[in-house]
């Protein structure tokens, strides 16, 4: 059994190595774009339609848009349009949820 485990872990390395070459590292951006921006939309949405009382913590939506305001900064120096529009709209939704359970 262990010599299976060891012969699999470098195997595992090897063809993790080739899976990973054809996606771009602006692809790998884009995904965690859009990960951060969907942290808080569960509870946003939670929220809105009544299913719970609870906002996301401060932290969690702090911590989130800092770093999503890192990606739009690194993205509009290396003049990536795609992740400046995404990060640009996501803030938007964003910001539009928290209005709307705000200010209902």
């Amino acid at each position: 059994m262990i010599e299976t485990i060891k012969h699999l872990i470098p195997n595992f390395g090897e063809w993790f190595k080739e899976w990973l070459k054809p996606i771009s590292a602006e692809t790998l951006g884009l995904l965690a774009v859009i990960l951060l921006h969907s942290a808080t939309v569960p509870t946003l949405l939670a929220v809105l339609t009544g299913l719970s009382d609870k906002l996301p913590t401060v932290e969690l939506v702090l911590l989130t848009w800092a770093g999503l305001a890192c990606l739009f900064a690194q993205a509009v120096v290396n003049a990536n349009r795609l992740i400046t529009v995404t990060v640009s709209v996501g803030f938007m939704m964003q910001a539009a949820f928290m209005a709307l359970i705000f200010f209902k």
